[in-house]
């Protein structure tokens, strides 16, 4: 092996060693400080001026190996003979002592080669009286070792890093190889020591981690495949139940199903007309989403088949006046009429965590996984939002208390935000996606860092209307946009209260609509509001932050162009107030529900016309009420999301009295909406929902007024 060679090879041991002793000096460090805590919280004040005195003379160092080189090596710099040999000496009594005798050769050559690394760094730097030093004081010891014999003539040679008995010694390899050979030794001795359990905390974490991600994975495995084993035995079942009418309808070309598909699904989307959102929405967006599964129309095939089972079991016949069976068409079927679809009612939904099919034979879109709760809320829900990553979740509750938490692969607690100040709105920022926005009810907007745990700024919005009702960050993450309202007295608050009355006069609360910027953390603009000021509940952007929508107190939806910063468009949109609003998966909508209870889909390039009505229960749009003892009443005015999408915006997820409920976004404004799956879970009525979506496993949040959040983990089934 080459010079080079070696030294390469030397390199990459140390490197490899150095990674071994950081790792162990690192969970040293973090036993220490729970060692501290626990002394702290036992109140042993006395044990822990000891332990604080002891650790600052600790000549281990905390087991860093490269500390305890750095300390040699300074009693070698500054010629300290002593501190050298009594260090030396405690690290032989506490660690090298306790070696196997194979090991003591190997202790006693790197003693000798750190005494002669003393000598020749006193040479080199020329300090003759520092090498005689050593040899007076070392001689004894010295004179009966053969490996020391030819130094006692170095202090008299005029140049002895030209001899060619000690050259090697002066040269930097010799000293890097030392150097590296030590490090790597004690490397070695401190990853060999029998260690204490508390050393061994953070590998058993990492270890508990592991197993539970990859029992999730197992988990999200079985279910798919028990899915998949039910699905091809209800195929079976199904297939052996159909009548023989129904198994020459195969047979059909694409003629004669395209006839039968005009011939139930008449035509009834628009081609809207091309205007100014062009600019902003993205070609790939604009296409019409895709026809949600079990459409009428979408398979006649399959809807045939669900429709006529039934009736052919029941009916198998048809007897014409004379009580003669009437002859039947070729193909099975007693009439040539085009069969019409049942309606939607007809759907049934299977049971939690199973792959069911209804009437129509169509498969549910998901299976919930699981349900898991966070209960360290104490009060009402009123914002529950999860990052931009699908990490952490922030949930806050009426009484100000904010929770930062994560769910995967376990539930744990990240931070707890508590504030003098009431705090009514909260959102993530999306660059960082640490950050987040706390909106006060004393008029300040704060950006608080969930990984610090600290406030970064606190901005004063306006004294006059200093209840910020609602906050959205752009995509961009250089702006968001605050809506702050005047206060509107008792039973409107936001809040939990005794009362089910509401303001008449809410159409009279003064707003503003603001746009602030995040990095000079200054005002740029306050939005003009048509006819006048009103109070802004809720907004929104879209993907690339170019349009903004918002939904008042005064029941008007308003389109914001972000570009030219004024208002596109508005139209009245609910009698009553506009509690939540969203975009469509391809922007080419706008949803909203409202006081009057109705989910609306609205079409953005054609000003106030609606695409789809459907009216729901008030357990879905608020005001919610949670019944107490003696006639007592609680009531609260919805502040956070009432709905949420499923990635492909087929789906949405609405509030319920005992926990969410999924519906198929069906395109027919006819059909309505259909129910898919209910969660459940709750025992209280859910105020805010969420939905994250991953892979095939996405994770619904519905946050409910007796302060639990249930997660319902679901998996997606592909058709």
């Amino acid at each position: 092996m080459t010079t080079s060679e070696k030294k390469k090879t030397g390199n990459i041991s140390a490197c490899v060693f150095t990674l071994g002793e950081r790792k162990m000096g690192s969970a040293v460090e973090r036993t220490d400080e729970h060692v501290r805590e626990y002394l702290i919280y036992r109140g042993f004040t006395g044990t822990l001026k000891h332990l604080d005195s002891d650790m600052k003379a600790d000549k281990e160092k905390g087991f860093r190996v490269d500390k305890i080189i750095d300390q040699l090596q300074l009693f070698i710099q500054t010629f300290d003979l002593n501190g050298l040999k009594d260090y030396w000496g405690y690290l032989d009594r506490r660690l090298f002592c306790r070696l196997e005798d194979i090991y003591r050769p190997t202790v006693s050559k790197l003693r000798t080669s750190l005494f002669r690394y003393y000598v020749v760094y006193t040479v080199q730097l020329k300090n003759i009286e520092k090498t005689q030093e050593f040899f007076q004081r070392q001689a004894q010891e010295l004179q009966g070792q053969p490996e020391w014999r030819d130094w006692f003539i170095l202090p008299f040679m005029p140049a002895p890093e030209q001899n060619p008995l000690f050259s090697p010694y002066f040269s930097r390899q010799w000293s890097d190889t030392f150097l590296v050979s030590l490090h790597n030794f004690l490397s070695v001795l401190f990853q060999c020591m029998p260690q204490p359990v508390l050393l061994s905390f953070d590998s058993e974490v990492q270890r508990t981690t592991c197993l539970q991600e990859e029992n999730d994975q197992l988990r999200h495995m079985l279910f798919s495949l028990q899915g998949e084993a039910k699905l091809k035995k209800q195929e079976e079942m199904v297939h052996h139940k159909l009548p023989p009418y129904v198994q020459n309808m195969d047979r059909l070309g694409d003629t004669e199903l395209d006839l039968v598909t005009s011939q139930r699904n008449p035509a009834l989307t628009t081609t809207p007309s091309r205007n100014f959102f062009s600019t902003f929405l993205p070609q790939a967006r604009r296409v019409p989403g895709k026809m949600p599964r079990g459409l009428p129309g979408s398979s006649p095939t399959q809807a045939s088949l669900g429709r006529k089972d039934t009736a052919a079991n029941q009916v198998p016949e048809k007897r014409g006046e004379s009580g003669d069976p009437e002859p039947q068409l070729e193909g099975g079927t007693a009439s040539s009429d085009p069969i019409d679809p049942p309606p939607p009612s007809q759907t049934q939904v299977s049971g939690e965590g199973q792959r069911g099919t209804g009437v129509l034979g169509v498969e549910h879109p998901f299976i919930k996984l699981s349900q898991e709760e966070y209960g360290e809320h104490h009060s009402s829900i009123m914002y529950c939002r999860v990052d931009c990553s699908g990490r952490r979740v922030a949930s806050l509750d009426v009484d100000g208390v904010i929770k930062v938490w994560s769910f995967n692969p376990i539930m744990q607690t990240k931070a707890t935000i508590m504030s003098k100040s009431p705090l009514l709105s909260l959102e993530w920022a999306t660059k960082p996606d640490r950050l987040l926005l706390l909106g006060s009810g004393v008029g300040t907007v704060r950006l608080y860092d969930t990984n610090a745990k600290k406030n970064l700024y606190e901005m004063t919005i306006d004294e006059t209307h200093s209840r910020i009702l609602s906050l959205a960050c752009s995509p961009s993450g250089t702006s968001f946009v605050c809506s702050a309202a005047a206060h509107a007295g008792p039973g409107r608050s936001g809040s939990v209260t005794e009362t089910v009355q509401r303001l008449p006069n809410h159409l009279s609360v003064s707003g503003q609509l603001l746009l602030w910027d995040t990095k000079t953390v200054k005002q740029q603009l306050q939005f003009s509001l048509e006819p006048g000021p009103v109070a802004i509940n809720c907004t929104a952007f879209n993907h690339n932050g170019n349009l903004l929508v918002t939904g008042a107190a005064d029941g008007v939806i308003r389109l914001f162009d972000m570009q030219r910063y004024d208002c596109a468009m508005s139209w009245r949109a609910h009698d009553g107030e506009v509690y939540s609003v969203e975009f469509s998966y391809d922007e080419n909508t706008v949803f909203s529900i409202g006081e009057d209870g109705k989910f609306i889909q609205w079409n953005i390039h054609r000003c106030g016309v609606k695409q789809s009505e459907n009216s729901l229960p008030q357990d879905a749009t608020g005001p919610f009420v949670l019944s107490g003892y003696s006639g007592y009443k609680q009531v609260q005015v919805p502040r956070g999301r009432l709905f949420a999408f499923d990635s492909e915006g087929q789906h949405v997820l609405t509030c319920s009295n005992n926990g969410g409920l999924i519906y198929r976004l069906n395109s027919s404004s006819d059909s309505g909406l259909e129910k898919v799956l209910p969660l459940g879970g709750h025992k209280a009525p859910v105020v805010t929902v969420d939905w994250c979506s991953a892979m095939d496993c996405g994770t619904c949040l519905t946050a409910s007024m007796d302060g639990k959040i249930k997660l319902s983990t679901l998996l997606a089934q592909k058709s």
